[in-house]
Formats: C-alpha cells, sequence, structure tokens
C-alpha cells in the first residue's frame, strides 16, 4: 500500500470528496483544501508528496500558487498535478510553463487519475535515485553528464552544448512535455532571447544525430516535447 501524502487543493466539495475517497482507498494519506490560503497553512505544518492543484480557486488561482511553489526553496520540486476544467491548449501550455508536471481535465475517471498520481510520484523517486548518478540511459541511449558524452548503441554522438541539455532535460523526465519555453528556461535560463522556432530547429538536429532512436522524441501538438517511454500514448 502507498504512504505517500497528498495535498487536494479543491473547492467542489463533492469532487474534493470524488477524489479523497479513491486516493485513500489506494492507501494514500490525504489532506485538504478548499483555497490557495488553507494550502499555504497546511504546507506549513506538513511536507506533502504531491499536490493535486485545481486552478479555479477562490482568491489566488491555481497558475499564480504553482508559479510560487516553484520559486520557493522548500517547495521547488514538490510534484504537483494541475485538476481542471479548463482544457485549451492554451491552459494546458501555461499550466506546464509555469511548473505543473502533470494536467487532467475533468470531468476525469478516477481510474485515470489514481495512474496519473502513481505515474508522478514514481518519476519523483527514479529521479532522486539518477540525481546521485552521472549517467542517464534511456534504452539504447546513454548519457554521461559528467564528460557530456551521449552514446547511442554504443556509438558516440557529437551533439552541441543545447542539443546535450535538451536531450537531458528530456531523457530525466521520460513521459512529461516540456513546452518551448521551458526547454530555452532549462537550457540557458530565464528571459534568454531564443524564439520557439530555434527550438524546433535544435530539436530536429537532435533527432537527425540520434538517428533510428530520434523518433523517441516526441512531438505534442499544441504544447512541446517529451521523451518517449513504453507507455506514452500516441499524440
Amino acid at each position: 500500500m502507498a504512504q505517500e501524502t497528498i495535498l487536494v487543493i479543491e473547492d467542489e466539495k463533492d469532487i474534493q470528496e470524488l477524489i479523497q475517497f479513491n486516493l485513500e482507498r489506494d492507501g494514500y494519506k490525504v489532506l485538504l483544501a478548499d483555497s490557495v490560503k488553507a494550502a499555504t497553512k497546511l504546507l506549513a505544518r506538513n511536507t506533502p508528496d504531491l499536490v493535486l492543484l485545481d486552478l479555479m480557486l477562490p482568491g489566488e488561482n491555481g497558475f499564480d500558487f504553482c508559479r510560487h511553489l516553484r520559486s520557493t526553496d522548500a517547495t521547488r520540486n514538490l510534484p504537483v498535478i494541475m485538476v481542471t476544467a479548463r482544457d485549451e491548449d492554451a491552459d494546458v501550455v501555461a499550466g506546464l510553463e509555469v511548473g505543473a508536471d502533470d494536467y487532467i481535465t475533468k470531468p476525469f475517471s478516477p481510474r485515470v487519475l489514481l495512474a496519473r498520481v502513481r505515474a508522478v510520484l514514481r518519476r519523483k523517486k527514479t529521479e532522486a535515485a539518477e540525481a546521485a548518478s552521472i549517467t542517464l540511459t534511456r534504452g539504447a541511449i546513454e548519457l554521461d553528464r559528467a564528460h557530456y558524452m551521449v552514446r547511442v548503441d554504443g556509438a558516440l554522438l557529437t551533439l552541441t552544448l543545447s542539443e546535450f541539455r535538451i536531450l537531458e532535460l528530456l531523457m530525466r523526465r521520460p513521459g512529461v512535455v516540456f513546452s518551448r519555453y521551458q526547454i530555452v528556461d532549462a537550457v540557458h535560463g530565464a528571459d534568454y532571447p531564443v524564439t520557439d522556432r530555434s527550438v524546433d530547429v535544435q530539436i530536429v538536429g537532435l533527432r537527425r544525430k540520434l538517428g533510428d532512436y530520434g523518433e523517441n522524441i516526441e512531438t505534442v501538438r499544441g504544447v512541446g516535447y517529451r521523451f518517449r517511454t513504453s507507455s506514452t500514448e500516441e499524440s
């Protein structure tokens, strides 16, 4: 059974109860908040393993709160899944750009919600283990962070520094979609003057150098890019 604690920030009572029931049945400990103010008080006393965050909340909205979590040292790496009725591409992109790990639209299946929660928590554990390692391996692709080297089927590739950092970002969190702005920020730092088109050009070059394995870098239409996992659905 799961032992992790999940903070649910949701102001609709029926949805809050539905989420709580399914999470607790799956073995999770659940903390409930119906506003950002209430969530902030809970976070001052508790350290959850994951946050389920509605966007349309009384007072401060979920986008601003997620941005706050990502700018605060204590919660910078806290996994966040947005759960919202807002399903436009622009909303999904905005959620990812402020730091959400995943985005689920209402109405949702409790089974899908639980699967997403498990997947994000699993990635968190994997990332923690890999943080202590200098090598990332995804199938035939091996990335050596200490020596800035990438091998495919044992053959050494020649990548630019930007290509290396993009590949590292995507490989570190397979299945997670990164917007073009997130990729620019991760590779060059915030406010770097790079256009969306330049990211697309670098992805094309990276795919070409990866050869048959270039298809592991998938385009998610209207959003950005992700590194394929065996469970990734077709976009």
